[in-house]
């Protein structure tokens, strides 16, 4: 039986049908287990049925224009090609909720640095993601003497033209139904996951590779006349500073704290009667020196962390795709330590329990024109300092004290926590609040670590009043991006009792923002906010008029700030509405409703912001941005080295 069923031909047509439906069948396996698109209704349904195979059957198809029996192999090739996209996108969703870029390949270092997240990320049933691998490579070795490609010339020229023609046909219908239910899908999107969803992950990834073309030959093209569309629409949008704050904290020291991962709904959260973040929600009420932003969003993309950074210190957005640290890591930028170095004598500093190479901040620093870089080089990376990416917060606030102290003042100082990051895992020496009990094993981890971060803060804030350098100093804390993708609602609709809708995970984008500034009384503050307001704010804090300088934010304390926040996939949330794809909703009552004029033009407003932040990336626009005076950065002037502080 076995002799004989190697003596059974092989055709290259029959390998093409089963490569296809194996293919077709572990892309649904993806979309109904692994990725979160938010399909609803039968017609996307079925877009999402028809979208993975048009591209499957062309990839699969063009392998037959290979002659003999090496087109088997060069057919199977292309397969493991097409399962690798697939897998590694399911595996790098998991730990992202996005999709792999070619920008996010160009990042393979820092990927590198987080194996063990991306380890957490693996499921035992990814087995059949990867299973027929090598059955099918068995199979072809065993049936390489009768594995049957079609000799007849006249076969070859109709069946792989026609079944090209059928796939580019199929291609053509997808694209139809989806421009039909997302319009403008190719030239109007910011979410991949809309790509996904509607074009498949084959063909998403054929589209990135195309944009990241496009995307690359635009610094090389771009020249100072691509700057005032920019320039005047920043300044249109710009917000008069309110006179009674205007230089208020002028020549004060500025400390800014980092809360990674921490989503606002963990402020006032209880796990079995116990508060999980006391000392914030003491600090979320507004009766001490804190005012507090509970409708404060991030605005990050695929950069997470370092796309915070870039928004906080600059007032543009991160990029769509992959993150500006890394995938424009030698451009120029007007940044908030350079600006306040050349404006008010700051020195600047950020302190971060993880080594300088990591989001290539060792160069982007430099850009922004940041003084001193307190990376791994200087803390006590060994023994039971370390959990997860890198040193644990409480060592890492207690180690930073010296170098504080040792700034040259008025200072700008950065600080960047680490252990409340994915996968959200502590020793349980350090814990002191018992893990969640959902059964979602990143859920109940992230309750612990977010004790752990803020029991670090609180003691950090200690340190600061007994050394003198609370009272006086502009003091920020925040948080750079949600912690739980949607990839864990049903243990999130556990915690939070009630069903995880779209509108109701913009809404857990809300991350938390603090600002205490000497002089001025704390207060809770509903106003809608996000992270490019941040710069401007300390700006006028300062004294320091942002008229001539290129940002999308508004000052927070300003009347004209506008309360709209604009998400890096395109979503955007006022005081009124909340805004995702083609569906507005009524911020108050969560109801949903009909789209307006008004609507319509806030839409259009998000899309081109987003476009002209893009170019201003890009194109590396800020090197032909001279109409303020500002000088730019020198980086040979910073060596970032424990022997040179």
């Amino acid at each position: 039986m076995f002799n004989n069923f190697k003596q059974q031909p092989l055709k290259i047509t029959t390998l093409l049908i089963i490569l296809t439906i194996l293919l077709t069948m572990k892309t649904y396996l993806a979309y109904f287990t692994d990725f979160s698109l938010g399909v609803k209704g039968f017609y996307q349904y079925l877009i999402l049925f028809f979208n993975p195979i048009a591209m499957i059957i062309l990839s699969l198809s063009l392998t037959m224009f290979f002659k003999g029996k090496k087109s088997f192999f060069i057919m199977f090739l292309v397969y493991i090609g097409l399962t690798t996209i697939l897998y590694a996108n399911v595996v790098f969703f998991r730990f992202f909720s996005d999709f792999i870029t070619f920008s996010t390949l160009s990042q393979s270092s820092n990927l590198n640095s987080m194996g063990t997240n991306i380890q957490a990320s693996v499921r035992p049933y990814d087995l059949l993601y990867l299973f027929d691998i090598p059955l099918i490579f068995m199979t072809l070795i065993m049936k390489f003497k009768v594995l049957q490609y079609p000799q007849h010339e006249l076969f070859r020229k109709r069946f792989v033209p026609l079944s090209i023609i059928v796939a580019l046909s199929l291609f053509v219908v997808n694209l139809a139904m989806a421009e039909t239910d997302r319009p403008q899908l190719l030239t109007r999107t910011f979410d991949h996951k809309y790509l996904v969803k509607y074009l498949g992950p084959y063909s998403f990834t054929i589209y990135d590779g195309v944009k990241s073309l496009q995307n690359s030959s635009q610094k090389a093209l771009a020249n100072e006349d691509d700057l005032s569309e920019i320039v005047n629409y920043t300044k249109r949008k710009n917000a008069e500073p309110n006179p009674e704050t205007f230089g208020i904290a002028k020549d004060k020291n500025i400390i800014k704290i980092h809360l990674e991962s921490l989503q606002s709904w963990m402020i006032g959260y209880e796990h079995n009667g116990e508060e999980v973040t006391p000392f914030l929600n003491e600090l979320a009420k507004g009766n001490g020196d804190f005012k507090y932003y509970p409708n404060f969003y991030h605005q990050t993309g695929q950069g997470k962390t370092a796309d915070a950074e870039l928004i906080l210190d600059n007032s543009i957005y991160g990029l769509a795709e992959g993150s500006a640290f890394s995938l424009k890591g030698d451009n120029h930028y007007q940044a908030l330590p350079s600006i306040l170095n050349q404006q008010r004598n700051y020195t600047s500093a950020v302190f971060h329990g993880d080594y300088k190479t990591f989001w290539n901040r060792d160069q982007v620093y430099k850009r922004f024109g940041v003084d001193r870089f307190y990376d791994a080089e200087f803390y006590d990376m060994t023994g039971d300092n370390i959990e997860n990416l890198g040193l644990l917060d409480k060592p890492f606030f207690e180690e930073s004290m010296s170098y504080l102290k040792d700034l040259k003042e008025p200072y700008y100082a950065h600080f960047l926590t680490l252990t409340h990051h994915y996968p959200f895992s502590l020793s349980e020496d350090e814990a002191t609040i018992d893990r969640g009990d959902t059964g979602d094993n990143t859920v109940d981890g992230y309750i612990q670590t977010a004790r752990y971060m803020d029991e670090a803060v609180k003691d950090f804030v200690s340190d600061l009043k007994e050394e003198g350098m609370y009272d006086d100093s502009v003091i920020v804390i925040y948080s750079d991006h949600y912690g739980i993708s949607e990839n864990h609602n049903r243990a999130m609709e556990e915690i939070q009792g009630h069903e995880i809708t779209p509108e109701v995970n913009q809404d857990n984008q809300r991350v938390p923002f603090y600002i205490k500034v000497p002089g001025m009384d704390g207060e809770v503050v509903e106003d809608v906010a996000g992270q490019v307001d941040v710069m401007p704010t300390l700006m006028h804090l300062q004294g320091i008029n942002t008229k001539e300088y290129i940002m999308f934010g508004t000052d927070l304390f300003s009347d004209q700030h506008k309360e709209m926040v604009i998400m890096r996939n395109g979503e955007v949330i006022t005081d009124q509405y909340q805004i995702i794809g083609n569906e507005v909703f009524d911020r108050e009552t969560n109801e949903k409703i009909e789209e307006t004029e008004k609507t319509k033009a806030i839409k259009k407003q998000a899309e081109i912001e987003l476009e002209l932040s893009d170019k201003l990336i890009y194109g590396d626009l800020f090197r032909f941005y001279d109409q303020n005076g500002f000088e730019k950065v020198d980086t040979s002037q910073y060596m970032y080295s424990p022997n040179e502080y």
